[in-house]
């Protein structure tokens, strides 16, 4: 067998092993699945034993699988020290990038990204944007060079850079009772009907802190698992919630209303990611420095 054909079904293992699904592999690696199921097969018939087995409808690694987990990403941990060096030589003229955000961070990543890329035209950029679950795994198993996330992990030791405001507001629809109002109270609001993140959101986290601070509750209406389905519930006259002024950014001005409320905006930031052992190749230093150089770092105000 040639070894470039091995090595592409070791692409096609560390994705299904990373990922949990045969069917997120193949979409990441734009194959079709019966091609990544099939050449499974062909690499555990050449390791000689079963690397991955069916339990009901979820797909788990055996002993062997996980074994073989481990050496593929010691593998590509080596290939990307050599790629490292490369770039080292060759400057910032050529270089590969690989970045890993949170999905409310889609209202402004690409923005960064197009602008690095018009100072490194010659950067290959990566961005995947993903649930919190896939990004903490992902650093976890220090696959990408940084992350975006709202909140830092805490069970897992990484070096997280500030790089940007990131307040979180309440709003409503433009033709809210409390629209106009001024110095709205913990109390008053809480009495309104919510519109949440699902448990375990950093933005929500934040906002059932202040409100159990003042010893207060508030109970969901409804838990939705996008900013932009809580935009939407908002606008059909659902109830009011309180999201990232970031998730305004593409809406038009006056679309929402901004509510003012006492202890609002919650004052948080947007963190760039990073294994704590992991050494930064030349490109991602760069693009690092780009961020800490900027100054705009916080959202208009939409």
């Amino acid at each position: 067998m040639r070894q470039h054909t091995t090595f592409r079904q070791l692409e096609i293992f560390e994705a299904i092993a990373r990922l949990g699904s045969f069917t997120r592999a193949s979409e990441e690696l734009f194959l079709t699945q019966p091609t990544v199921s099939m050449q499974m097969k062909k690499l555990a018939d050449m390791i000689g034993a079963p690397l991955i087995e069916q339990v009901g409808k979820k797909i788990r690694l055996t002993a062997d699988g996980q074994e073989l987990a481990r050496a593929t990403r010691e593998i590509f941990s080596i290939l990307d020290h050599y790629t490292m060096s490369v770039d080292e030589r060759r400057g910032l003229k050529q270089g590969k990038l690989s970045l890993m955000a949170i999905t409310t961070a889609s209202y402004f990543a690409p923005r960064l990204l197009g602008e690095f890329d018009k100072l490194y035209p010659g950067i290959d950029v990566s961005l995947r944007v993903t649930n919190k679950e896939q990004v903490l795994a992902s650093i976890a198993d220090n696959l990408d060079d940084l992350y975006f996330l709202g909140q830092p992990p805490e069970d897992i030791d990484v070096v997280a850079t500030p790089i940007m405001d990131n307040p979180i507001i309440v709003i409503a629809a433009p033709d809210h009772p409390l629209a106009h109002k001024k110095n709205i109270p913990l109390e008053r609001i809480a009495h309104e009907t919510w519109l949440m993140r699902e448990k375990g959101s950093g933005t929500r986290n934040a906002i059932e802190r202040i409100f159990t601070g003042h010893g207060l509750n508030i109970h969901p209406r409804l838990e939705l698992g996008s900013n932009e389905a809580i935009k939407q519930a908002i606008l059909a006259g659902l109830g009011i919630s309180a999201l990232s002024r970031h998730a305004l950014t593409l809406n038009q001005p006056g679309q929402f209303a901004v509510l003012d409320v006492v202890g609002f905006p919650i004052l948080r930031h947007w963190y760039a990611v990073y294994p704590a052992g992991r050494q930064l190749s030349v490109v991602a230093r760069a693009f690092l420095d780009y961020l800490l150089g900027r100054t705009d770092t916080a959202p208009s105000a939409g």
